[in-house]
């Protein structure tokens, strides 16, 4: 089953957006649990500040907490306390006179002005013969009410909660020891300081309770849990919009991406993606350029291979052919010039099978090298001596510099052997008579470098960066008039390669080419 990109971004985003959401509904749960617990404790110590203030009243009375019950039934006596308080503060209310009404005209006699003591008491001496009326009896008070019955303890209230604040009171000293009430459990204890006279004498202390103690958290979290199924639509909307998007900004890349990548696998290596991108795709739009512009590099290249090879390979069977059809025909007899040239084509189709056997051994790294301490100059002189009639008779000076210090290279010496005489040969074949040959070496931390030397004709500039190709001749003076395939650097190159060296080609100061030949050192030398 095809899961196509849009929608895996598409679930991805949905999970993501309904995570997001479910933490958030809890983690608002919580705080409002929370939050609410706390507003409840506060508002419970605050309905407490009456007890607190009575029990403050008593301690000061006492001088103590000594009338305080005893310890078995101190459990029980806030409760009670409790219980008191409230009876005390219905009988207040229902106790106090209502006033009378203004426009209500008064039915007694109105009372005497109330004068200072002395202007009375002179009245009284200057009226004697009238004897002093006896003061009038108080009026008796008026029978106590008694007192409503207190609410049962943990009446249902609004919302079907209780309250049991009267079982989760705790009083407790002033060092924190329990004196009455609840004793103190596992619940968190939230508690208020009583004082007398500046000086805190004890606690109390409210219990929290485990379940939400307030109708208003209750509504909340209901109304938040009706909610949930918007939050769930919201979610799905949102996510299925940003799927369209996104799957629109990355499928259009990458199914270009799939289209070159069809066109390269039917071989159109000049297929190229646009890189305009500044993302990942956009590196990967590059990268997959510059692999089409490798492969059509890659195999234009197999191609001038093929040609190259097929082409070298003719032209000395097309000689041998031809030699032996005139030896067949009887225009040529088998004399021994006849049978020399013969064998030279013979041995130039060997000598490139050879190479072209080696080339492609160092291709796949099957190249048989056996590295070992070798030391260079001694095999140099001796390769450039083996040379030095052909360089006579060509009219080309050999010029050999000083010896460097001892410096053992770790590098097989038939493969090094192979490397100079290809390399004395190109030297022979394409400098002009009358030049000459320079050899000379110097080594550094790593490598000993030996460099080769020869006189005119050199070689463009933008033939050197070619030098070691396959199949490449320099077109000017240094033609295949001279002969060779065009296989000899490009072996130098592989052989040095193998063996862990390198090959560089520059401008000589004689007015040639110059060739370094780079070795590692052989480890441990001095």
């Amino acid at each position: 089953m095809k899961f196509s990109i849009g929608h895996r971004l598409f679930l991805s985003v949905l999970l993501a957006i309904l995570a997001v959401a479910a933490s958030a509904v809890y983690l608002l749960r919580q705080n409002v649990l929370a939050s609410f617990g706390d507003y409840a404790v506060g508002i419970e110590l605050d309905r407490l500040d009456e007890l607190s203030g009575a029990l403050a009243a008593r301690y000061r009375a006492q001088g103590g907490w000594e009338f305080l019950p005893a310890l078995d039934a101190r459990r029980s006596w806030i409760a009670g306390e409790l219980a008191r308080l409230q009876d005390e503060r219905r009988y207040r209310a229902v106790a106090a006179p209502a006033p009378a009404p203004a426009a209500l005209p008064a039915r007694t006699a109105p009372a005497a002005p109330v004068a200072p003591a002395a202007p009375v008491a002179a009245l009284a001496r200057a009226v004697p013969a009238s004897p002093p009326a006896p003061p009038a009896p108080p009026a008796p008070p008026a029978p106590p009410m008694m007192p409503l019955p207190p609410p049962p303890v943990d009446a249902p209230r609004a919302g079907g909660v209780t309250y049991d604040l009267h079982e989760r009171v705790t009083l407790l000293d002033a060092s924190g020891a329990y004196l009455a009430g609840r004793q103190p459990g596992t619940l968190p204890l939230a508690r208020r300081a009583i004082a007398v006279d500046g000086a805190t004498i004890g606690y109390l202390g409210v219990a929290r309770s485990h379940r939400p103690s307030d109708a208003m958290a209750l509504a909340f979290l209901d109304q938040l849990r009706s909610s949930l199924w918007l939050i769930v639509a919201a979610a799905l909307a949102l996510s299925a919009l940003a799927a369209v998007l996104l799957a629109r900004h990355f499928r259009q890349p990458i199914g270009r991406l799939a289209e070159g990548a069809r066109a390269l696998a039917g071989g159109r290596y000049d297929v190229r993606l646009p890189d305009t991108r500044s993302d990942e795709l956009g590196e990967l739009a590059r990268h997959f350029n510059a692999l089409a512009r490798q492969l059509g590099s890659a195999e234009g290249a197999r191609r001038q291979w093929v040609a190259d090879t097929s082409h070298e390979l003719r032209t000395p069977l097309a000689v041998l052919r031809a030699q032996l059809e005139a030896l067949q025909d009887g225009v040529r007899s088998p004399t021994p010039d006849t049978l020399d040239a013969m064998l030279r084509q013979v041995l130039a189709l060997n000598k490139l099978i050879d190479e072209l056997y080696a080339l492609a051994r160092a291709d796949v790294g099957a190249l048989d090298c056996k590295c070992a301490p070798l030391d260079l100059w001694p095999l140099v002189t001796a390769q450039a001596q083996g040379f030095a009639d052909r360089l006579q008779a060509a009219g080309l000076a050999l010029e050999l510099g000083d010896a460097p210090a001892a410096q053992p290279v770790l590098a097989d010496a038939d493969r090094v052997r192979q490397v100079l005489d290809n390399l004395f040969e190109n030297s022979l074949r394409y400098s002009a008579p009358g030049g000459r040959i320079a050899l000379h070496a110097h080594a550094d931390a790593a490598c000993l470098h030996l460099v080769i030397d020869d006189s005119a004709p050199g070689v463009p500039d933008d033939a050197l960066a070619r030098l070691g190709e396959r199949f490449y001749r320099v077109d000017a003076s240094r033609s295949r008039a001279h002969g060779g395939a065009g296989l000899g650097l490009a072996l130098c190159r592989r052989l040095l390669e193998a063996q862990g060296g390198a090959l560089a080609f520059a401008h000589s100061p004689l007015g040639g080419l110059r060739v370094t030949v780079s070795l590692p050192l052989a480890r441990g030398a001095a």
